[in-house]
């Protein structure tokens, strides 16, 4: 399993360590053991532009799925799930909305993305969105406890 991080903002100070080992867990959880992971922290005019850019929609989110498993060049390299980029200020702004501090948060994003790279979707299929809250609960439960 590799993960690469890439911490580009400075509102928040961020655990890097615990975000390893999260990242980690929540991969091992899903049983992608040799999946390879790349996340980016940024502020919200750095997902903004993302999300302009690449879903014409011009605000800020709070995490972009980028995922490597779907498209022309899906088998190139099987094992890469594909990026994350989660900000860190749209996070801390949410986080009470969740009953979370700002590091609880961030795992929920990270968690609720990697389940993005996977095929999960909420947009637009209700099913859909039930069967990814479950998961996401699941998951995020058992990478916390």
């Amino acid at each position: 399993m590799k993960i690469w991080i890439r911490n580009r903002q400075k509102h928040i100070p961020l655990n890097l360590k615990k975000i390893r080992k999260v990242a980690q867990r929540i991969l091992t959880e899903l049983g992608l053991l040799e999946a390879e992971l790349s996340l980016l922290f940024v502020d919200d005019l750095q997902i903004q532009a993302l999300n302009r850019r690449y879903l014409q929609r011009d605000k800020p989110t709070n995490v972009l799925a980028f995922p490597m498993r779907k498209g022309e060049f899906s088998t190139l390299h099987v094992q890469l799930l594909g990026d994350l980029v989660i900000s860190v200020e749209t996070a801390k702004r949410q986080s009470n909305r969740f009953g979370l501090d700002e590091m609880g948060m961030i795992i929920l994003l990270m968690v609720h993305g990697v389940l993005h790279l996977i095929g999960y979707e909420h947009e637009g299929i209700k099913k859909g969105a039930q069967e990814m809250a479950i998961k996401q609960k699941e998951l995020f439960e058992r990478v916390t406890h």
